[in-house]
């Protein structure tokens, strides 16, 4: 029988991974009114992170990092084995994917228990800025993996050698772990809308964490959907923040979806313009009066993320080269007291 699309295994796990997330959004949603006797300390300002207990115990604190090192660890865990298996890409599943499937259901599920218990996440003991910037850096991480495929700006490739995107594509999956593992750990499941949209686009994320090494988890239109969630996530933050930068996170997001998302569709000259023609009229509306503070607003954020990108690859390029210097070293160690 000749495999569809529709009977393919790793997109029918997709769609009941997507509709798990958003169960357990829903679920959160209407569990909080139970959490509402927690007493909460009055907003500090911007670096501080407002739900968190005033008086943290053993116990919030030993839940909290406990189940976060073990979801952590036994992720890497399953990773590390899928790679040492050398696993072939397929429209099923490895045995593999089932157990990042479960291990992440069940932590989740866990998460939700434990913040009903003892509330407090990781976001007691470590910075705000560690929870923003581990995504930011998965976000650059994943601009630079695309871009011998569909450039990095309006199609065009950045000079970055393809070592450097192999170095990307090996240890981006025991990274995005990390950072997403962490962040879902940082926040308590509490029902403000960025929190539920937060956690329902960390839901997703895991869900492409878990299957590893099938044709969905290369997906195209699948990888996109997850890059332009954050637009949406950084827009209802900002919105809900009442500081008026909302606009600025979506139209900074939506820059980057116009000059290199955008190509990475397979889409026509045409169909591309009518997207960049929404974005330039949606922008003219927003900063109608004020286009040259908007023009400043919206140059931000790709601005930042480009110029990240050649400071990973940089970074990347080190180690490669320190790898092999420890390596020719070793070897030639080996050959001297041989």
């Amino acid at each position: 029988m000749t495999e569809t699309t529709a009977t393919r295994k790793d997109v029918r796990t997709l769609w009941i991974g997507i509709a798990f997330s958003l169960a357990i959004t829903v679920a959160i949603w209407a569990l909080d009114p139970l959490l509402a006797n927690i007493a909460l300390l009055p907003d500090q300002g911007v670096s501080w992170y407002y739900w968190k207990l005033p008086t943290p115990t053993f116990w919030s604190r030993f839940s909290a990092w406990g189940l976060y090192f073990m979801h952590q660890i036994a992720l890497w865990g399953i990773i590390w084995y899928s790679q040492k298996s050398k696993s072939k890409y397929t429209t099923g599943l490895h045995k593999f994917n089932y157990w990042a499937l479960g291990l992440n259901a069940v932590f989740i599920l866990l998460r939700v228990v434990q913040t009903h218990f003892w509330y407090d996440g990781l976001a007691q003991d470590v910075s705000i800025f560690s929870s923003q910037g581990s995504v930011i850096v998965l976000l650059v991480w994943v601009l630079l993996m695309e871009n011998n495929r569909r450039g990095l700006i309006v199609g065009k490739k950045a000079p970055i050698s393809k070592e450097i995107i192999r170095f990307a594509r090996k240890y981006h999956g025991y990274y995005f772990a990390w950072a997403t593992v962490y962040t879902f750990w940082y926040h308590p499941t509490v029902a403000t809308p960025a929190h539920l949209w937060g956690f329902f686009y960390m839901f997703l994320l895991l869900l492409q964490g878990s299957l590893f090494f099938t044709r969905i988890h290369v997906n195209k239109y699948w990888t996109f959907v997850q890059e332009f969630t954050v637009l949406v996530h950084g827009a209802i933050v900002a919105y809900f923040q009442g500081m008026g930068l909302w606009p600025m996170f979506a139209f900074g997001f939506g820059a980057i979806f116009i000059l290199t998302q955008l190509y990475g569709l397979g889409l026509k000259a045409w169909q591309r313009w009518i997207f960049i023609g929404i974005y330039v009229l949606s922008a003219l509306y927003v900063y109608n009066g004020r286009l040259i503070q908007g023009a400043l607003e919206i140059i931000r954020i790709p601005a930042i993320d480009y110029i990240l990108v050649f400071v990973l690859a940089g970074i990347f390029w080190l180690i490669i080269k320190l790898m092999a210097f420890f390596k020719n070293r070793s070897n030639t160690e080996v050959l001297v007291n041989g």
